[in-house]
């Protein structure tokens, strides 16, 4: 009950017209950047910190969550009419959104989408708000060996949900690793695939890596099939409002979104593309399971909503959910955090434990400001979604030309490097390769995200066990999260087991009975 009226005391100075006013502006500049691919909510709040140095902290917090919770619906938009994400937290959403746009449902996802990112927003906000104390207390029962089961089951489930073929997810893995490889080694300071240029010595960064895969290599793609690519301008936008069938499809997804979002967002290292695809590979299989049971049959590969629904609620909820870490531990769990916690340190404050009694005002009213920036999101977007469809009403090369001009923008904005410039074009021209091959890229980015992490906590893990592997799964949720590895890499093959049975048993019932010879 103090939670609550803590949080009633912060919505009173949330409110207030000026606040309404920040909150209204960083919505509306979230949505424009993460429409930009490469951009995304955490390159937006950076270049906002040096102007809101003399901004009331209060205010300066209020835009910044609004930015950040504008960014997140931002990046679906591109996903679903230009197969483009916006940042990588929307990949999950192309593989069902960009299909329901050709089928000229383009309306209908984008309005799922916003639907689906306030119904997460609010109960996320509301989870971190109230059960903040016991969510801090689970993200400090993961060590070393905990972290690094999380993302062995991220690769081995990920890499099964987005792949037809388990050979080509692993390959793909495997280049996601290779790239997150190269630069210094963070635990021995040694040098590794720098190729002799001091330019590589820093990695490949993951906004050239996300825009050269993403951005850059649908463009190349696009341009390699000529015409036989989509014809974007004959699409029909559709109407924003969702029939009865689409929400009873959509419910149950934003429900388990929600639910797998705000269960890894307070989890240090996480961040919202795992929930995002277990999301997808979970509606996919419970799909799956409702046509063989002779429910409607699936439309995912077709545009199923279901795959829109449930990654962008799970996409919302964990951007609530990492605010946990932030404000409770003074941990940061993805960029957008990192740079909030920069701009605590701004203006003197230091996140942890006693943010919440020394400046109670300013937590609770950012908390409170979660409710609203969501509330203004749905508002502000979901009329507009159809206007927003309309850019797929440009001419392809316009379309196709300005994806390119903001891609080269966003890289070069990095350090004003041609050198990035350079790799940015290197890796668009992999996900060129990947994309003809039909290897997924998805993976690839989850191997440049997730491996570095994977190899500095196993080298932690055996560190501190003096090589003891047995620390590895020396603890429940170590044990528990390779148990789900093991389900997740068997299911595929007990899958095709049984569908190799069943063509057989329909083989044999098809062949005529031999007449016996008199």
């Amino acid at each position: 009950m103090e939670s609550l009226s803590l949080l009633l005391g912060g919505f009173a100075n949330a409110l207030s017209p000026v606040n309404l006013l920040w909150a209204f502006l960083g919505v509306l500049l979230g949505t424009a950047v993460g429409v930009l691919p490469g951009m995304g909510s955490a390159m937006a709040v950076a270049l906002l910190l040096p102007v809101t140095f003399r901004m009331d902290p209060t205010a300066a917090f209020i835009l910044f969550a609004g930015v950040y919770y504008g960014g997140m619906f931002g990046g679906s938009t591109t996903s679903i009419l230009l197969n483009t994400p916006g940042q990588a937290s929307s990949i999950a959403t192309t593989y069902e959104g960009h299909k329901m746009a050709l089928g000229g449902r383009a309306a209908q996802a984008l309005g799922t989408a916003v639907i689906g990112s306030f119904i997460a927003s609010i109960v996320g906000t509301l989870i971190v708000a109230l059960f903040s104390p016991p969510m801090v207390a689970l993200a400090l029962q993961f060590g070393p060996g905990e972290y690094f089961a999380l993302t062995v089951f991220s690769f081995v489930a990920i890499a099964a949900v987005v792949s037809g073929s388990a050979l080509r997810g692993i390959a793909a893995l495997l280049i996601g690793l290779l790239i997150g490889m190269v630069g210094i080694d963070g635990q021995s300071g040694a040098a590794r695939f720098d190729f002799g240029l001091p330019v590589m010595l820093d990695g490949i960064d993951i906004i050239v890596v996300t825009v050269g895969l993403l951005a850059l290599a649908e463009v190349l793609y696009v341009v390699s099939r000529g015409n036989a690519a989509p014809d974007l301008k004959a699409i029909k936008t559709g109407a924003p409002w969702l029939s009865r069938r689409d929400m009873r499809r959509s419910a149950g997804p934003w429900v388990r979104g929600t639910a797998l979002g705000s269960a890894f967002g307070p989890i240090p290292g996480s961040g919202a593309e795992i929930p995002t695809f277990l999301s997808l590979g979970l509606e996919r299989k419970l799909a799956a399971r409702r046509e063989q049971r002779g429910g409607e049959p699936s439309e995912f590969g077709k545009g199923a909503i279901e795959g829109v629904a449930g990654p962008e609620a799970a996409n919302n909820s964990s951007a609530a959910g990492t605010l946990v870490p932030l404000l409770g531990l003074g941990l940061p769990t993805s960029a957008t955090a990192a740079i909030m916690l920069a701009a605590f340190q701004q203006y003197g404050m230091q996140p942890g434990p006693v943010l919440f009694e020394r400046n109670a005002d300013l937590v609770w009213t950012l908390l409170a400001s979660l409710f609203i920036g969501s509330t203004l999101l749905l508002i502000l977007n979901l009329p507009f979604a159809p206007l927003w469809a309309k850019l797929l009403k440009l001419p392809k090369p316009y379309l196709y030309a300005g994806i390119t001009v903001c891609s080269v923008l966003a890289v070069y904005a990095i350090n004003s490097s041609i050198a990035h410039l350079v790799m940015a074009v290197g890796v668009a021209v992999l996900g060129f390769g990947m994309r003809h091959f039909g290897v997924p890229v998805a993976p690839a980015l989850i191997g440049v995200v997730l491996g570095p992490i994977a190899e500095t906590e196993l080298r932690r893990a055996l560190a501190a066990s003096s090589g003891d592997p047995s620390i590895l799964v020396g603890s429940g949720i170590s044990i528990g999260l390779y148990v789900l590895v093991l389900a997740a890499a068997a299911f595929p093959v007990l899958s095709a087991v049984r569908r190799a049975r069943a063509r057989k048993a329909e083989q044999n019932a098809a062949e005529p009975e031999e007449t016996p010879v008199a």
